[in-house]
């Protein structure tokens, strides 16, 4: 049995965060245990925690709590090892970053698809499936036939639906993400542009993994998380990829035989474009981490997620 329990949860809620519940919060996760990264905005909440499973139950009783998050939902996946350094409790302006303030993420969005239904969904032929994920995610794994916007960060997302939909103005469209919060932000910016069919995937790509069987699955590859074990599989069980820690870029068994891969230091993705003093400073830290790592400790420069969570 995996010693811990991981749960990713979002919910888009009038909320008022202040420094006050960003405190009472912190406090009931260090009671608790429990280490990840919760982000509060007026629009909601947003956030992965990890933990024993009781004081993780005890962390989401506590946000229910709150006035507006009653309803709150979260996906949950066991844990060998504890995926997070520490517990950080922000105050955001959005708890997705897309930079368009006048969408409705509440009151008006796409139409949710539950997973059992979503391969009936995306195989229609007159469907044009959308990953609203960024590139180092899509990398490793995507749904079957879904285009890649080839976004960075989700900020670049708005720009470019648009000059899709001058491509296909009369597109039916469905989106889905990791968990399901940056299609709710991308079909109500898809509504706010006209669009009248737009579908999004109830739960994401996690509750598909976690719900629909692997023969019958459109999925290809892993998905990637912002933790540290990088990547899952179907029944969210731990994937295969890891992270270079040079870059945080996530690396499949491929990129690990190559040549331009060094433990800590470089890999395919960064060789290029790091210096040969930034790869002997990679190297340095790496070898700090390892130390620390013997001795059963956390070494201060060790990465935890792999990047903050968007979605």
């Amino acid at each position: 049995m995996s010693r811990y329990l991981v749960a990713a949860l979002y919910k888009f809620a009038p909320l008022v965060p202040d420094a006050a519940l960003q405190a009472d919060l912190k406090a009931v996760c260090d009671q608790h245990a429990v280490f990840g990264t919760l982000l509060l905005a007026r629009e909601g909440i947003n956030g992965t925690i990890a933990g024993p499973a009781a004081g993780v139950q005890a962390v989401l009783a506590r946000l229910r709590a709150i006035p507006g998050l009653a309803e709150l939902e979260h996906k949950e996946s066991p844990a060998d090892e504890q995926p997070f350094l520490r517990m950080k409790v922000r105050l955001k302006r959005e708890i997705v970053t897309m930079g368009i303030t006048d969408i409705d993420p509440v009151g008006d969005v796409g139409t949710y698809v539950e997973a059992k239904d979503w391969n009936e969904l995306i195989t229609a032929p007159d469907v044009v499936t959308i990953d609203t994920r960024n590139d180092y995610e899509i990398r490793i794994g995507q749904f079957e036939g879904a285009i890649n916007p080839e976004t960075v960060s989700f900020r670049e997302f708005p720009d470019w639906f648009r000059r899709f939909r001058e491509t296909r103005p009369n597109a039916r469209i469905a989106m889905y993400c990791t968990g399901g919060i940056r299609c709710e932000k991308a079909t109500a910016f898809a509504r706010m542009e006209g669009v009248d069919e737009v579908f999004h995937l109830k739960g994401g790509i996690l509750k598909y993994l976690e719900t629909v069987p692997e023969a019958e699955s459109r999925w290809q590859g892993e998905c990637f998380v912002f933790d540290r074990r990088v990547a899952v599989r179907h029944g969210l069980e731990a994937g295969t990829h890891t992270l270079c820690h040079a870059c945080r870029e996530p690396l499949g068994p491929e990129d690990l035989r190559s040549p331009d891969y060094v433990p800590g230091a470089s890999c395919p993705h960064c060789v290029e474009i790091r210096t040969a003093e930034q790869r002997e400073r990679y190297a340095e830290r790496h070898r700090q981490e390892e130390l620390a790592r013997a001795r059963g400790e956390w070494h201060l420069g060790q990465p935890g997620a792999p990047r903050e969570a968007d979605g």
